[in-house]
């Protein structure tokens, strides 16, 4: 059993195309770079607070956009309801729903 171990050795390391001196110097490059690229790997793959911060606030921005044109909208549709179109009467009901829901998502900023 042993005798075969010791002929596959040398077998594998033709296969690999490693040399010797590739498999024995092997465990120290991989310590020498092992933190540096676990490091990286955790920075790939965390976000910064900077991101995160960057990333809610173009989510604020695109909410306050999308009210913004719901405001504009329900305006149209409540000056035709005043002029008598009741289709717009209820598609205004619809908006102020649509916009009901979407406010609390949005933060207040005092002016």
């Amino acid at each position: 059993m042993f005798s075969r171990i010791v002929l596959l050795a040398p077998a594998a390391l033709l296969v690999c195309g490693c040399t010797a001196m590739d498999v024995v110097t092997l465990p120290v490059k991989v310590a020498k770079t092992g933190v540096n690229a676990v490091g990286a790997g955790v920075d790939a793959v965390t976000t910064s607070q900077a991101e995160a911060d960057q990333k809610r606030g173009r989510e604020i921005r695109r909410r306050e956009e999308k009210l913004g044109k719901l405001q504009r909208e329900f305006d149209k549709q409540q000056a035709k309801c005043i002029d008598g179109d009741s289709r717009a009467c209820r598609k205004q009901v619809e908006i102020s729903s649509q916009m009901a829901a979407l406010a609390p998502s949005v933060p207040y900023e005092p002016e």
